[in-house]
């Protein structure tokens, strides 16, 4: 569809509004007429816009006369109307012709690799992997064995449950489905022992399978048994059984952290400077000096690659570059601001580490 668009603005293209009650039916005709339509757009009910090749333009004049439909031109594009209007500039012209001809060349390569993944989700070096798997940009897309990518990257992780390789223009789109943990199956006929993660005090303890090893109010250790799975009856003996249970404790976290009471900080002072570079392909080029005139800086880079429609990329990419100045700057705590700054980073790293966070006593 992008080259065949493409080559209607070669051809040259009109923009046309059609007004009338049966803008539906002549939209219909000119579909089974085979009679490339494209940019619509629709206005007030009975007025539409749209793109048209000027080889197809009196096709669509005569359907529109027919269900007595008014028809306007509103715009000229493409190269004979570039042509009419600038025939004296023969340079500008074979420039224009140039550009058309390395446009259409580069639509064969693939200059844009999107990565999809259901909700979101990240799966790390997975651009890596779909590069060495013979997906890269500035490949050939007849090169492009889409069923011997996916297989590779599927055998070559686990994490994925699904992928699809999408070419639209110049933009390969790939979609990725991330796989599920497999939940762990546990046979529940086989003995086994509760022990604990952490050490504690214990609080309750109720053991529906198995013999209970501690009381409430018994300090325990990390990997002691709580509930042991055996049970022993009057008649049966010692039975060995899969140990089940409910078992609660107060477990203390404990950390430490060193606070300075004199810190050096880099902070923004506002100034910036811009930069910017743009990337042909492999070919680079720099549109400043290499040094920044900041002593201490940070750098932003923000990347954006050229397209002409939604899927149609250019192998052209122009790279802007952020320089922020830093300066130092020195602060002393008194020792009440220390602690306060240690109590609360303590914290946050403690919460961080514990799992069931409404059980929390302070």
């Amino acid at each position: 569809m992008i080259i065949k668009i493409l080559l209607q603005y070669l051809l040259g293209y009109v923009r046309i509004s059609v007004e009338g009650y049966y803008i539906e039916r002549f939209i219909n005709i000119c579909t089974t007429s085979k009679i490339l339509i494209w940019n619509l757009k629709r206005e007030k009910g009975v007025r539409l816009l749209l793109n048209i090749g000027i080889q197809d333009y009196y096709k669509a004049v005569n359907i529109a006369k027919k269900l007595k439909c008014r028809v306007k031109i509103v715009k000229k594009r493409g190269i004979p109307f570039i042509a009419n209007k600038y025939r004296k500039r023969k340079i500008f012209l074979a420039s224009i012709f140039i550009i058309i001809i390395a446009i259409y060349a580069s639509s064969n390569y693939v200059w844009n690799i999107e990565i999809q993944i259901e909700d979101n989700l990240k799966l790390e070096n997975i651009l890596e992997d779909i590069n060495s798997a013979g997906l890269r940009t500035g490949i050939r897309k007849n090169k492009i064995k889409t069923e011997e990518i996916i297989n590779q990257i599927r055998l070559k992780r686990n994490d994925i449950s699904w992928i699809g390789i999408d070419l639209k223009g110049t933009n390969a789109i790939v979609k990725l489905v991330k796989a599920k943990e497999a939940p762990e199956i546990i046979d529940e006929k086989e003995y086994c022992n509760i022990v604990a993660n952490k050490g504690g005090t214990i609080t309750q303890i109720v053991a529906q399978n198995g013999t209970a090893l501690v009381k409430p109010g018994d300090e325990v250790q990390k990997g002691q048994v709580l509930i042991q799975g055996t049970m022993e009856g009057k008649y049966t003996g010692i039975r060995y059984v899969h140990s089940l249970g409910e078992v609660k404790a107060i477990v203390e976290y404990t950390k430490s952290e060193k606070i300075s009471y004199k810190e050096e900080q880099n902070v923004k002072t506002g100034n910036k400077e811009k930069k910017y570079q743009i990337k042909i392909n492999n070919f680079q080029i720099n549109f400043y000096k290499t040094l920044s005139k900041f002593k201490i800086y940070d750098t932003i880079e923000e990347n954006k690659k050229f397209k002409i429609f939604s899927n149609l990329y250019l192998p052209i990419s122009v790279t802007k570059i952020t320089n922020e100045e830093l300066e130092k700057y020195s602060r002393e705590y008194t020792v009440a601001e220390a602690i306060e700054i240690g109590t609360k980073k303590l914290e946050n790293e403690i919460e961080n580490e514990i799992e069931n966070k409404e059980n929390i006593l302070r």
